[in-house]
């Protein structure tokens, strides 16, 4: 389930922020009536196709691993958790057909009303990632039922959808989806500019990515740290494995690196009140140390303490990027003629997903040992597949490295013919302008 979930988020996240992008670049086309601009847009709704087609695919595998791998949490908990789900399938079907109405309306439609055609698709991307995370964050803090002589009762699934922490939590992974598009689009074109590219269209194709990241990046420390609030309340074993707190101290340091062994802290670098600050919004407020704790209770806590530390650590990387490249960028020096920076903004792509997968592990791992916080255990949810679990694995593996080089393959092989058809061209033709209508007119005599 790690292994599936782990490698289709980073496809949910181009649902979520590439359509903006391509209204963004798409409304720019038209109102500058810029063809440049126009042919991002196309393209990049075309690779966005590619994306969804895939995604749909490890989407399939993981509602079948729902059912199969979790007996005993969707038969227990399926009627609170079904209303959600419902939605997200539906939200799946209306992002395919206005996607698949978008990518046909090229030329066919007024070139408003085709635009028009991205909000729907933008909108099923973000209800349908709410409702997922919507369950996520009920598995972290329960609502919406009553157990009752070990039934489960009085089920109310608005409730159960719209618990406390839905909104801040999707509010986390939305901003974080925008930071893996951006950076991971903007690399793209920053690898095309080391290559020599430096066109208006890899610099557009640049800017617009970047904006968005910028966005994201700057807004996310803050938002993780409302997320956090009253973590300690909450789930305090997660909330230790993340401070690295061995015991209850007032007040708190931060503690970077370090290991957890045999009871004991070693090798961590303590800043002094920082991990009461950051964690309880207080100089002297303590953090609940371990110890407190029973062992039964807690996380895997090294896997939780560098994931968490790994997502901060990337994260106020990438603020700090931005606001250099903008900071220069105001005092009139353009840091996309120097190849140091493009390099690093190749590489902030990949980073982000880093980020985005260490949070997530931080998220999941430092739940254990429940996966309904508090009520069920994880090894009281999963079923008993011992003897045909490394098959599944094995299995499940084979399928997910077979899109990974599928998808690699037909964006490589897209890029190329693009890049072929770009030759000897400075502009591409307007796919609204008279050149499209006579090439369709031409087609269609052919």
């Amino acid at each position: 389930m790690a292994l599936s979930l782990g490698w289709h988020i980073i496809l949910a996240c181009f649902g979520v922020a590439f359509p903006a992008m391509i209204f963004v670049m798409h409304l720019r086309g038209i109102r500058r009536d810029d063809p440049v601009a126009l042919g991002l847009a196309q393209r990049w709704a075309k690779t966005s196709a590619v994306l969804f087609a895939i995604g749909a695919v490890s989407g399939t595998v993981l509602s079948f691993e729902m059912g199969l791998l979790w007996p005993g949490l969707m038969g227990t908990f399926g009627d609170v958790l079904g209303l959600p789900f419902a939605f997200e399938g539906l939200s799946f079907f209306v992002e395919a057909i206005f996607l698949g109405i978008y990518l046909y309306g090229w030329g066919r439609m007024p070139p408003r009303r085709h635009l028009l055609m991205v909000v729907p698709m933008a909108l099923a991307g973000v209800v349908g990632t709410f409702c997922v995370i919507s369950v996520n964050a009920w598995m972290n803090v329960p609502a919406g039922f009553r157990i009752v002589d070990g039934e489960v009762v009085d089920i109310n699934p608005w409730r159960a959808m719209f618990n406390d922490l839905a909104v801040l939590q999707f509010l986390h992974m939305w901003i974080a989806a925008y930071m893996v598009v951006g950076f991971a689009a903007a690399g793209v074109y920053a690898a095309g500019m080391l290559r020599g590219r430096r066109d208006r269209h890899h610099r557009l194709g640049f800017v617009v990515p970047f904006v968005f990241a910028t966005v994201a990046a700057v807004v996310q420390p803050f938002v993780g740290h409302l997320l956090g609030g009253n973590l300690g309340d909450r789930q305090p074993a997660k909330l230790a494995a993340f401070e690295l707190a061995e015991t209850t101290e007032s007040p708190s340091p931060l503690r970077i690196g370090g290991i957890y062994v045999d009871g004991e802290v070693k090798g961590a670098l303590d800043i002094p009140y920082l991990g009461s600050l950051i964690a309880q919004n207080s100089f002297t407020k303590p953090v609940r140390g371990l110890d407190t704790i029973p062992a039964d209770e807690h996380p895997p806590i090294n896997i939780t303490h560098w994931a968490f530390q790994t997502m901060v650590g990337i994260g106020m990387l990438l603020m700090l990027g931005v606001l250099v490249f903008w900071f220069f960028r105001w005092r009139g020096r353009d840091l996309l003629e120097h190849q140091w920076f493009l390099r690093c903004c190749v590489a902030a792509g990949p980073l982000a997903v880093i980020a985005l997968e260490a949070g997530w592990v931080a998220t999941e791992v430092g739940r254990q040992p429940w996966i309904v916080y508090g009520i069920l255990r994880t090894r009281d949810a999963v079923g008993d597949y011992s003897a045909d679990l490394w098959w599944l694995l094995g299995s499940t593996a084979v399928v997910y490295t077979l899109l990974t080089v599928g998808a690699v393959v037909v964006l490589r092989s897209m890029t190329r013919r693009w890049r072929a058809g770009e030759a000897g061209e400075e502009d591409l033709p307007s796919p609204y302008g008279p050149h499209s209508r006579l090439v369709d007119a031409g087609e269609a005599g052919r």
